[in-house]
């Protein structure tokens, strides 16, 4: 039981992360056009994405002095649309 509430809270945690690079893709926040965190208060682990995502070069972090933006990386596009489509099937194609 244990292993299956890890996995299901892993796969809660992945399908967060696809909403929240989501959301930045739709409004087109790549490289160094970014949103606030803030914008995004609505996901419980925003705090714990942005930390994970920032790790594997995803996410972009921009500290400002009131408040802190991210962007996705374009670098990482590929990754990150492929990502997004894996686990969010119902919009496929509607990432660009």
């Amino acid at each position: 039981i244990t292993k299956i509430l890890i996995k299901t809270m892993q796969e809660d945690l992945e399908l967060e992360m696809a909403q929240i690079m989501f959301k930045l893709a739709r409004k087109n926040n790549w490289g160094h056009k970014y949103d606030r965190v803030e914008h995004f208060k609505r996901f419980i682990n925003i705090d714990k994405i942005v930390k994970e995502l920032s790790k594997i070069e995803w996410i972009l972090i921009y500290k400002k002095s009131d408040f802190t933006g991210i962007s996705l990386n374009t670098r990482c596009k590929k990754e990150i649309i492929e990502f997004i489509e894996r686990k969010m099937p119902h919009i496929k194609g509607m990432v660009d």
